[in-house]
């Protein structure tokens, strides 16, 4: 049977292991955790990468469709400056002829039968006034009816601007979110020993490629270097989408600034058509770049990185899209 003296001095084992293991722990620090490795930072940077470049995408769109409304609505408003004045000046006649007519007595039936020239005369300027009111009334309703389309079409306009205006709200909390999310790749990109690239003006040669994809070609090149910045379409920096559009707008060439709609604008090709100007798309259509020979393509990647050259098959494209022009 074992003695109360060896059971309690188990106890007391018991109750003082704890207090040693926060010794120890004060005297030596708290555990460190294992470090993520060099390629697990590489694989969530790209993971976030392809995250945020969505989002990123998607509020580009958002704004150009944002613009393009707003843009409507102005031309509307100058157009319907014109037909509202018509309106007025028509009814500021109206309102003249009744004025002259009750000051005059002019349209007072009576003074109309007893005034001088017989039943004839009378019937005549009465005539000749209502004809006068008519005409002016129906330059009232002619210049209404000219601009009810635009007053309707207007008001739609005006309701899709208030909804596209709340819902870049929603997206100016996701660009906070957006924003945050990038501090936290800076410091992964950090912590995997990768620091944000500086690139430099271009100088090497450029390919000779002739019409407006050699115009777009061109572009891309002069871009090499610059920084990505998220929804921007230049001249200091670029997104993905917004590369592209600016290479092709130097060629005259419009294109909306979101990859997937960019698919959607471009002829669909195979592979082994490309030529250099064409776009290859990737990520889901998340991610676009434009072809410019020999398996490369010129992109802005992401965040913390330049607009650089990179093999065809940086990822696995999605698709290939020659630009209408």
């Amino acid at each position: 049977m074992p003695s109360h003296h060896g059971r309690g001095w188990r106890i007391a084992v018991r109750l003082l292991a704890p207090a040693a293991a926060l010794i120890g722990l004060a005297a030596t620090g708290t555990p460190a955790h294992a470090q993520p490795s060099a390629a697990d930072l590489r694989k969530q940077i790209s993971a976030k990468s392809t995250q945020l470049e969505r989002v990123v995408e998607a509020y580009n769109k958002l704004d150009s469709q944002l613009k393009t409304t707003r843009s409507r609505v102005a031309v509307l408003e100058r157009d319907l400056g014109p037909l509202q004045q018509r309106a007025d000046a028509a009814h500021r006649n109206v309102a003249a002829i009744a004025v002259t007519a009750y000051q005059t007595g002019r349209l007072d039936t009576w003074n109309a039968l007893l005034a001088g020239g017989g039943q004839d005369a009378t019937l005549a300027r009465l005539k000749t006034l209502d004809q006068l009111a008519t005409d002016q009334q129906e330059q009232v309703t002619a210049a209404h009816a000219a601009a009810a389309d635009q007053f309707h079409t207007k008001g739609e306009l005006d309701q899709q601007v208030k909804d596209l205006t709340a819902r870049a709200a929603a997206i100016a909390t996701q660009r906070r979110g957006i924003e945050a999310e990038l501090k936290k790749l800076e410091q992964l990109r950090r912590q995997a020993g990768l620091s944000d690239e500086r690139g430099s003006s271009y100088t090497g040669s450029v390919p000779n490629v002739s019409g407006k994809a050699g115009v777009a070609v061109a572009f891309a090149y002069k871009a090499l270097g610059k920084p990505y910045v998220w929804a921007a379409d230049g001249p200091n920096g670029y997104d993905c989408s917004g590369l592209t559009l600016a290479a092709w707008r130097a060629a005259g060439v419009s294109l909306y600034h979101q990859a997937a709609t960019q698919w959607n604008e471009v002829t669909h090709i195979k592979r082994s058509q490309l030529a250099p100007g064409d776009l290859v798309f990737y990520s889901g259509l998340g991610h676009v770049a434009i072809f410019v020979g020999n398996g490369k393509v010129i992109h802005a990647p992401t965040f913390g990185e330049v607009v650089k050259i990179s093999s065809v098959d940086m990822m696995t494209p999605y698709g290939f899209g020659r630009v209408r022009t």
